[in-house]
């Protein structure tokens, strides 16, 4: 069986990244603005357009970077990556505590739906087969990981940690006080999220519920 090369790998995997961490940005800024705040459409971060949502070192460098230096040590691959974060002012929704839920929920539904997207896009290849069997496999290759990326995220991003949108999740759901609280562990949110991934961790929380996904959007998808 063909096996794809290191290159051919970050190749394959840039497009789906890309609208991975963009789209689910924009998710974001959508809901804020059917919710009452205009702040991300009014900035330009409600569009598909991956443009205004890259961040050069956390939507390309890290995780491309990452996946590689883990892959050359032998390791199955790390993934992580983020965009630039839409801003969302909460005294401008309609109830701030119930649609900061919803806007946070946004992000990973729309991760959900576009692996399902992607798992159609691996389904399709086997049309371009005969005729163009190279595109065929880049589509192929995409698609797949195009699934693993995005039901990656949707797990990774509900782990109840600040600023994941699981954290924004309980956040809303907990007692104004210990809310508030809690809010404070934020700026160390994202130190404390690399440590659990590179320890490996989170690994018998996160595989199980990726694989699971994964396997039922191919398995739709691809049969």
């Amino acid at each position: 069986m063909y096996e794809l090369t290191l290159i051919q790998k970050l190749a394959v995997m840039t497009l789906p990244i890309v609208f991975a961490v963009t789209v689910h940005e924009a998710a974001h800024g959508w809901v804020a603005d059917r919710l009452g705040d205009p702040t991300a459409r009014t900035l330009g971060r409600v569009t598909f357009n991956p443009i205004p949502h890259i961040d050069l070192v956390g939507t390309i460098l890290l995780p491309l970077g990452l996946y590689a230096l883990s892959s050359l040590a032998g390791g199955g691959g790390i993934l992580f990556g983020y965009a630039k974060p839409v801003p969302v002012n909460a005294a401008r929704l309609h109830n701030p505590r119930r649609d900061m839920a919803l806007v946070a929920v946004a992000g990973p539904a729309s991760n959900l739906l576009m692996g399902a997207l992607w798992a159609g896009v691996a389904g399709s290849a086997h049309l371009l087969a005969e005729s163009l069997p190279m595109v065929a496999l880049f589509l192929f290759q995409a698609g797949v990981f195009g699934v693993l990326i995005n039901v990656f995220l949707l797990v990774l991003n509900l782990l109840p940690i600040l600023p994941l949108d699981g954290g924004r999740v309980l956040n809303a759901l907990l007692p104004p006080g210990l809310a508030m609280r809690y809010a404070r562990l934020e700026p160390w949110g994202l130190v404390i999220l690399l440590v659990l991934l590179m320890s490996g961790m989170l690994t018998p929380i996160i595989l199980p519920m990726v694989s699971f996904l994964q396997s039922l959007l191919l398995g739709l998808a691809v049969g």
